[in-house]
């Protein structure tokens, strides 16, 4: 058993995973869900939830200079450090560090589009510092769309399509990426430095207006497995191999239908692992450490399928008893969710991908059920008890 660190913005999934192979947790985390609670020997959160109080926005309250802190608090007490989205691994001691030691380099988007155009399809991008430009730039290639996209970012948050009437807007410098139509997929990489291994495909789910997503590029979830293609499992293993990534790791593309196109590269753990878990029967954190170490693991073929689904509110809700089969990233009881924040994840399996999804929707049905619009019912149902 070892004390493990684990830093992030939502650690809820990798802690819980560490917590299953007997690790004493230490968790650094925003959102300091209930579930996360359960998995953590010691917790340190940014945000509180408390009843009746609401848990803000999340793109105002986020600072990942206070995570980071929080984090240096125990960095002396723990064996290794396992960094997940929103924490940055060259903060902390390259010894303790299990996984990916530098990312900078594929955490800039730009500078991972300039790599990864060396040796794969990439939609054209652009780098510019004011809508002006930019508008220069898609009027000279009136056959393609374009989105503008954060450089450095995470889920596809703040990803809009171009429009000229934002050009007197002040964004600093960002991306223009070229529209690539096609299906979102991404692909789950074990590697050591010497070998790689795709071990999972899955479909993602992205602007999803029935679980509340309101951005169209966001991203909130997936569906496992996807395509057994070995195109597909081979391109991903490239990428990986040429990122010169260690552990589980991701990568998202596009699937035009003719060709796959490189989006981003993941160097972390993905929002897959529930369902990795939950098809493949292994330990994620398991195989990203002895991966980490030099270790490729058995991984079986799945068996059935898995769906994640991120459940955002679709109203300022107060939360009921959110403590049910299939609910993760629990919201303490009575606290405010505020509109278009996340409420809860869902995670169902199924023996056929449609009864997978019908069992996931069934859950997300009961979670906004279960999601009291506040004020106005607050009065109407007793919440409290």
């Amino acid at each position: 058993m070892k004390n493990i660190l684990v830093i992030g913005t939502n650690t809820r999934p990798v802690a819980c995973s560490a917590k299953k192979m007997g690790n004493t947790v230490y968790s650094v985390d925003y959102f300091c869900t209930s579930d996360l609670v359960k998995c953590s020997d010691y917790l340190r959160c940014i945000l509180s939830q408390l009843p009746f109080e609401s848990c803000g926005n999340y793109a105002e309250n986020y600072d990942t200079n206070l995570l980071h802190e929080y984090a240096y608090e125990v960095v002396d007490d723990v064996d290794y450090i396992l960094c997940s989205s929103g924490a940055l691994p060259e903060k902390f001691p390259e010894s303790k560090i299990i996984g990916n030691k530098k990312i900078g380099h594929i955490e800039n988007k730009y500078k991972l589009y300039k790599s990864l155009k060396k040796k794969f399809n990439v939609p054209k991008t652009f780098l510019v510092s004011s809508y002006r430009e930019a508008s220069e730039i898609v009027n000279s290639h009136e056959d393609k769309n374009f989105i503008v996209k954060p450089i450095i970012g995470a889920g596809g948050k703040d990803i809009r399509r171009f429009e000229e009437k934002n050009e007197n807007s002040n964004f600093g410098r960002f991306m223009l990426q070229e529209v690539i139509e096609g299906e979102s997929i991404s692909a789950s990489v074990l590697s050591t430095k010497r070998n790689t291994k795709t071990i999972l495909t899955s479909k993602q789910l992205i602007g999803d207006s029935q679980l509340g997503q309101p951005d169209e590029f966001a991203y909130c979830g997936n569906i496992v497995p996807h395509t057994n293609d070995p195109a597909i499992k081979e391109l991903a293993e490239d990428v990986i191999s040429h990122l010169s990534l260690v552990g589980s790791n991701g990568v998202d593309m596009i699937d035009t239908g003719d060709d796959f196109y490189i989006i981003e590269a993941n160097p972390r753990f993905q929002g897959t692992l529930e369902c990795a878990e939950a098809v493949l029967g292994i330990n994620m954190f398991d195989a990203h450490f002895k991966a980490s170490n030099g270790i490729l693991i058995d991984v079986p073929e799945p068996k059935g399928y898995a769906v994640k689904m991120v459940v955002f509110a679709k109203w300022r809700s107060i939360a009921g008893d959110l403590n049910f089969e299939g609910v993760y990233d629990i919201p303490e009881k009575n606290v405010i969710i505020e509109k278009d924040e996340p409420a809860a994840t869902v995670v169902a399996s199924g023996n056929t991908l449609e009864e997978a999804i019908k069992n996931g929707k069934k859950i997300v049905d009961k979670v906004y059920d279960t999601l009291f619009p506040y004020p106005q019912r607050i009065l109407a149902r007793n919440v409290s008890n």
